[in-house]
């Protein structure tokens, strides 16, 4: 396993992470111990990385991730706050921004939270310099070490980054969701800014798992958000209508080198975008957790694959995601 650094001053983490919104909530139920024994693997194969929120379960997954930072401390734990109350600028206050981070530092047993990023807040947020003001103070009392934003949109990502406080960027950047490589991770490296990539498999898509056939339980999004029932709609199958998204994976399926899957094709392909800090996919057993840091130890995908995977974007994809997010 490979490290990339995370953002401006900040620490070296491995380039594949793990994203604990599965083993929290609205991917259907896991147990404690599967979780626990998901995490465990995770770390085992030399993830050094764990995203969480403090929604993720009403807490459930700030606790759990807790249970493995007692067990390995010399992890980096990132989390994530502002879905607690109301989506308006005027709930990210001083008092609202202790009282989340109070409860995430309970959750997680840290005194110094190591990333907290504001979690897909409104677009007129960025425009509120007041906001980072209050994230500057946090880190001057010690709460947090370094802040971040995790965003819905490619316009709110190259806001973000103009604060001179921000550490980090966390964005959904996937083979079918191209848009961030045209001039947001160039934007990022130069201004020395971390990128977090979620949503790496489009909600299981890029597995190349799925067909027509397959159903997901009532508590899982990939049933209940397919329209942005609950929240925006690229966070499930990265915006892209699932039967679209079926075909297209067929089309990326021969560019699966032997002895791999399409899964860690998808993973490697992120990997080659150098300004990316760590990818963060789910997983739901310790068996996907060992497979998906395997996804590191690929090769290089050589130039023929790029363009492919380009080709199927433009194709197939883009006219559904492209100029919305």
């Amino acid at each position: 396993m490979q490290t990339r650094s995370l953002g401006r001053n900040g620490p070296d983490v491995s380039e594949i992470g793990f994203g604990a919104w599965q083993i929290g909530a609205d991917w259907g139920e896991v147990d404690p111990d599967t979780a626990l024994a998901t995490l465990r693997a995770a770390a085992d194969a030399g993830v050094t990385f764990f995203d969480t929120a403090d929604v993720y379960g009403d807490g459930r997954s700030e606790r759990l991730v807790a249970r493995l930072r007692a067990e390995r401390p010399d992890i980096t734990v990132a989390t994530k706050m502002g879905r607690r109350g109301p989506q308006e600028v005027g709930e990210y206050t001083p008092e609202h921004f202790a009282a989340w981070l109070d409860r995430s530092r309970e959750n997680l047993g840290m005194e110094t939270l190591d990333l907290v990023q504001l979690h897909c807040p409104p677009t007129d947020l960025y425009y509120h310099p007041e906001v980072f003001d209050a994230l500057d103070e946090l880190v001057a009392d010690g709460r947090i070490a370094r802040y971040g934003a995790s965003v819905e949109r490619v316009e709110e990502a190259l806001k973000a980054i103009e604060e001179p406080g921000l550490s980090t960027i966390q964005i959904i950047f996937n083979a079918f969701r191209q848009r961030p490589a045209e001039r947001f991770l160039d934007e990022a490296a130069r201004r020395g800014v971390g990128v977090i990539v979620r949503v790496p498999l489009a909600s299981g898509l890029l597995s190349g798992k799925y067909t027509r056939e397959t159903t997901f339980g009532p508590d899982d999004h990939r049933s209940f958000n397919r329209a942005g029932e609950a929240f925006d709609v690229g966070e499930t199958f990265a915006g892209v209508p699932f039967e679209v998204g079926l075909d297209a994976v067929e089309e990326l399926r021969p560019l699966v080198p032997d002895g791999a899957t399409l899964a860690q094709l998808a993973l490697r392909w992120i990997l080659m975008h150098p300004a990316v800090s760590t990818v963060i996919p789910g997983a739901r057993s310790p068996e996907q957790a060992r497979a998906n840091a395997a996804a590191a130890g690929l090769p290089p995908l050589d130039a023929a694959a790029m363009a492919r995977v380009r080709e199927v974007y433009e194709q197939r994809i883009a006219p559904h995601v492209h100029r919305r997010w």
